[in-house]
């Protein structure tokens, strides 16, 4: 089925073709077919959308002014709007990305959620009256930051971009979205549910583009007053220094190498089951992946043998025209980069228990098999850097206290998972491991109301939750003089 959704830029409530003509060409990862065509946008494109945010939010503009409980209505209306449109997003999230319809529909599920969730609190983010000596009246006051941009990754392209945008715009602010130009085609459904939800123009723009040009000018903006960007280490590091030429605002939610601890109490059938699906989800291709497999010497070979049996019972495929449960990987340049990754393993002395390249009866799309090494120690490549693949390394310890060391043994700190039927074991590994989110007894997992981010150098703020709010706005503080 060929595309027949949007392929504009949207800015200040119009549908408009990129200034300099250039489009972006997507194609279907699981069949290597081109799927879509849409508009890529220029500098000149941002400046715009840029300037018609400003606008939206002034002081007396239509939406900054309105009542908190109003801008919270929009949102619901904006939720529902996303709900009448869920089964075409899907098609095309799954057709755009490459994940399967089922890892797809959690997605806009969850985006559902979280418009709702922060449609709750549009009247609920207050301040503080301060005590202060003398006869004085001090208090605090939060306010909107003003235009926010929000660049998205390819591997979550619907989910990041609402996890960010919601927030945004309960706070009172106008946003613009830059989804990845790899998978460009979800994100310009927020601009349709804007125009049926009836948000005023220039609240939500939405512009496709090359991350080195739309990109880069979003970032650089002096009138930008705040930027959410997920995705590499990396690239995050240039984003933060970009923005800082104007000391724009940042949250970042970047890399991850996340540890699943199993400890020999464990149910291995439900830990052999989460880590599964943790390193297996959306090809494996998460911030949040349980990469790394800490398994107690005891029962090693067991948890091996039940996760390397569900690995190969896993079918491959895009799941639209079969029955698939793991999807390509999105690119042709990222599947190459996953194999040489597994390729690394190999040669630093890890052994391939399953897996280990791309499928023999796949003729077409950008696969990669379930993979699963043994024999890794915390130093090899692979157990250090973010494959963004398939691809589980599995680490044996002798006791908690090793556990814990080779887990905080990483550059990164975004999710951690433990396995223990013993709660006082669970809480103390928890408390000790440096971790932005700790998960116990099922991996990997967040909602909504929960905040999301990570330690060192997996990110900085926190997506979701009340943590959001604190982002999305600036705290002015008035001080009143009685006398």
């Amino acid at each position: 089925m060929s595309y027949t959704g949007p392929t504009e830029l949207y800015i200040g409530g119009e549908w408009i073709a990129a200034t300099n003509g250039e489009t972006l060409t997507t194609e279907d990862p699981a069949t290597e077919e081109t799927y879509a065509e849409v508009a890529a946008g220029s500098e000149g494109d941002v400046d715009r959308a840029v300037e018609a945010a400003a606008a939206a939010v002034e002081r007396d503009g239509e939406w900054r002014s309105l009542e908190p409980r109003e801008r919270g209505s929009y949102l619901h209306v904006m939720a529902d709007a996303i709900e009448d449109q869920k089964e075409e997003i899907v098609r095309i999230e799954s057709r755009d990305n490459g994940k399967t319809p089922f890892e797809a529909t959690l997605d806009v599920d969850m985006v559902i959620d979280t418009f709702r969730y922060y449609a709750g609190w549009t009247d609920k983010i207050e301040g503080d009256e301060v005590p202060v000596p003398g006869n004085r009246l001090n208090y605090t006051m939060r306010e909107p930051v003003g235009v926010t941009g929000h660049v998205i990754p390819w591997n979550y392209p619907f989910q990041l971009a609402g996890r960010s945008l919601a927030p945004a715009l309960a706070c009172g602010n106008a946003a613009i979205l830059k989804p990845s130009s790899t998978t460009p085609l979800s994100a310009l459904y927020y601009a349709v549910a804007a125009e049926d939800a009836g948000i005023p123009d220039g609240v939500v723009n939405v512009i496709p583009g090359r991350g080195s040009t739309a990109g880069d000018r979003l970032v650089e903006h002096p009138d930008v007053d705040h930027v959410a960007f997920t995705g590499s280490t990396g690239v995050g590091k240039g984003v933060m220094e970009r923005a800082s030429q104007n000391v724009t605002g940042v949250t970042l939610e970047l890399g991850g190498k996340g540890p699943n601890i199993i400890f020999p109490d464990a149910d291995l059938d439900a830990a052999a089951a989460g880590c599964h699906y943790g390193i297996f989800m959306n090809a494996g291709q998460m911030c949040w992946a349980g990469s790394r497999l800490l398994v107690h010497e005891s029962v090693h070979d067991t948890v091996v043998d039940r996760v390397v049996e569900r690995a190969e019972a896993t079918p491959l495929g895009g799941g639209i025209d079969d029955d698939g449960q793991m999807g390509p990987t999105v690119s042709e340049g990222q599947q190459q980069e996953v194999l040489d990754y597994i390729e690394t393993g190999k040669a630093e002395g890890a052994t391939v228990a399953t897996g280990g390249g791309a499928p023999a009866n796949k003729e077409r799309g950008y696969f990669v098999e379930p993979t699963v090494f043994t024999d890794v120690t915390n130093d090899m490549t692979i157990a250090r850097e973010e494959i963004f693949g398939p691809v589980l390394s599995v680490i044996e310890f002798a006791d908690g206290e090793e556990a814990i060391q080779i887990a905080n043994d990483s550059p990164y700190g975004l999710m951690a998972g433990i396995w223990t039927s013993d709660l006082k074991t669970a809480h103390k590994t928890a408390e000790y491991l440096d971790y932005g989110m700790v998960t116990i007894n099922e991996y990997p997992v967040t909602q909504p109301q929960t905040p999301f981010g990570g330690f060192k150098q997996s990110g900085h703020g926190r997506e979701q939750g009340t943590e959001a709010l604190r982002e999305y706005t600036q705290t002015k503080n008035v001080n009143v003089n009685l006398e």
